[in-house]
């Protein structure tokens, strides 16, 4: 089994999955972060520099640290989403899904068929013509992974349904887009976590939601969660230069 198929195995199992988001567009980040014990790293190209080059110089670090790298994706085309699965992702994070509809095309996007992905027997993805086409068209399927981001209130009202749609492996909480979207200032508010309880309780696919480095796990593992994306390699160099700085003032 693949290291992508593999991930992706152990998401719909809901297993517990440790990984962290990616910032830094450089793929020693990816080489030590990979050999750090993560089950999965997330390049994020919503928020940070990532282009089409960068994420396939990535994607070669993931491989060498034996570590699947997904994509959160700036947009949702299907372009976006073919480059970065040609490339070798595990999967796709995709913010702001807010219908089962939207969850579809996106499933559609994702894999091949009518109206589906392109097909490319010389990628990173096919083993660069390693595969024959049969065997590329059987096995691409159980590697890749889609992660439905629920971080605005109309998403939020239709959770279930989203989870429900075939080709949907997880849905993401997005707490800190939610409570916006819900008019707060406080992603503990009452209200959101609330509402992100019942997403994590999601019945049709695995769920998860980032954490900050620190915050206790264990009741979101109790609420349904899976999936933890537990900080960034900018907010781990800066927790751990924050220590050594705590306990170097203390000499």
């Amino acid at each position: 089994m693949s290291l992508n198929a593999e991930f992706r195995r152990r998401l719909i199992a809901r297993e517990p999955l440790l990984g962290a988001f990616v910032k830094t567009p450089h793929p020693i980040v990816v080489e030590i972060m990979g050999r750090s014990g993560f089950d999965f790293l997330v390049l994020d190209a919503e928020h940070a520099p990532f282009d089409r080059a960068a994420i396939d110089t990535m994607m070669i670090a993931g491989r060498a640290a034996g570590c699947p790298l997904l994509v959160r994706v700036p947009s949702s085309s299907p372009d976006w989403l073919l480059g970065v699965l040609d490339a070798g992702a595990a999967g796709v994070m995709v913010p702001h899904v807010v219908s089962p509809g939207q969850a579809a095309e996106l499933a559609r996007a994702m894999r091949y068929g009518a109206g589906g992905r392109g097909f490319a027997g010389t990628t990173r993805a096919a083993e660069y013509a390693g595969r024959s086409m049969r065997e590329h068209l059987a096995m691409a399927g159980d590697e890749v992974s889609l992660i439905c981001q629920i971080e605005d209130a109309e998403g939020a009202d239709r959770f279930d349904e989203i989870a429900a749609v075939e080709g949907v492996d997880a849905l993401f909480v997005g707490r800190a887009d939610l409570a916006v979207s819900c008019g707060r200032d406080d992603f503990f508010a009452p209200d959101i976590a609330a509402r992100c309880a019942a997403i994590l309780g999601a019945s049709g696919a695995a769920t998860g939601l980032y954490c900050a480095p620190g915050e206790t796990l264990a009741p979101l593992r109790e609420a349904g969660a899976s999936l933890f994306v537990v900080g960034s390699d900018h907010t781990l160099m800066a927790g751990g230069a924050g220590q050594l700085r705590k306990a170097f003032e203390q000499l």
